[in-house]
């Protein structure tokens, strides 16, 4: 597959709502589907749409958006923005491929872009957006191990699938890193990447699931959770907030929580960053100025598409030398000096 490297900087966060040119008046139209998240989930949904509310500004065109409430919308919701003729349809989430390929392969003169999912082998007029989140994972994995008191950390996912077990995997090498550096034996609960087998709440809407699960962590002596359930996560740091950050930090994913959750902003230890308002503008420029030929883009530590966010109010909880270590770390994933394979 093909990769396309792409710049992080775009315009700053519009309101969350509805946004479209008036009608006729803007002469490239995208239009997104959320998966059954919505666009308020505080996550990857929502940074897609800030995506596309970036290319609106940014780049002129036209955009709107549809969200799916069940699995069962993806298809009609697909449907519907091809009846309106849309240039580009940008469907966000791994759940959404088989739908989106069905799609592209009946409209060819369609673009289509997808978050958290490519083809391989590549469908030309589909351009994958896919994430190395578990180069940002490790750093996170390693943070975790030295701030940690208990020396158990713990995770778990919405739903087994790649784009969920990329991070918990990124996550649990950077702790065995860490471990290895140190000569320490810090345990991880929730998910063990050679049997691909964890814990996983089979959604990613409840909330009360991501207390429960997070309580029963912290109940195993876990004292730091990297939920990847997208809201579920939010019952999680609400648990944190109730314990204190003390005894229960959370690592947040997909965009900083701190912000996004601000309720609970104190119990957040950083959060595993995909910057996928990045890939969604630069698929939208693609499609716009006519260098679209489908693939992949791939956003990484060195291009800027995956990151960690700032420790905020947990800073004093990170020792000086844990914080060069790991800006040492991904100097060297970036120049492929450290792999995070494991």
């Amino acid at each position: 597959m093909k990769s396309v490297r792409f710049t992080a900087s775009v315009a700053a966060l519009a309101a969350a709502a509805w946004i479209g040119g008036a009608s006729g008046a803007l002469a490239y139209k995208a239009c997104q589907i959320t998966d059954t998240g919505g666009v308020d989930d505080k996550g990857f949904n929502q940074t897609a749409w800030k995506g596309m509310q970036d290319a609106q500004k940014a780049l002129s065109v036209e955009v709107k958006l549809l969200e799916s409430k069940k699995e069962a919308d993806y298809v009609p919701n697909i449907n519907s923005f091809v009846k309106e003729k849309c240039d580009m349809i940008v469907t966000v989430g791994f759940l959404l491929g088989d739908a989106t390929k069905a799609a592209a392969a009946a409209n060819k003169d369609i673009k289509f872009s997808i978050v958290d999912f490519a083809y391989d082998p590549a469908i030309p007029n589909v351009l994958g957006q896919v994430y190395a989140t578990d180069e940002a994972a490790f750093l996170a994995g390693y943070l975790a191990a030295g701030v940690s008191k208990s020396g158990v950390v713990g995770t778990f996912g919405g739903i087994n699938i790649p784009p969920v077990t990329i991070f918990m995997t990124g996550f649990y090498n950077g702790v065995q890193y860490y471990n290895k550096a140190k000569g320490k034996t810090v345990k991880v609960l929730g998910w063990d990447p050679a049997k691909k087998t964890g814990l996983f709440t089979n959604n990613f809407e409840k909330l009360d699931d991501g207390k429960t699960f997070a309580k029963n962590l912290y109940d195993e002596k876990a004292d730091i959770v990297m939920p990847v359930a997208g809201p579920v996560g939010q019952g999680s740091a609400a648990l944190a907030k109730e314990l204190g950050a003390d005894k229960l930090k959370i690592i947040g994913v997909d965009v900083d929580q701190y912000v996004t959750d601000p309720g609970n902003k104190a119990v957040f230890l950083t959060s595993v960053l995909k910057r996928m308002d990045s890939t969604v503008v630069e698929a939208i420029k693609q499609g716009k100025d006519g260098t679209f030929k489908g693939g992949v883009i791939v956003g990484s530590l060195k291009s800027g598409g995956v990151g960690l966010a700032p420790y905020h109010d947990l800073d004093a909880a990170v020792a000086a030398d844990l914080k060069a270590e790991i800006e040492k770390l991904g100097a060297g994933i970036k120049d492929g000096s450290i792999k995070v394979g494991g």
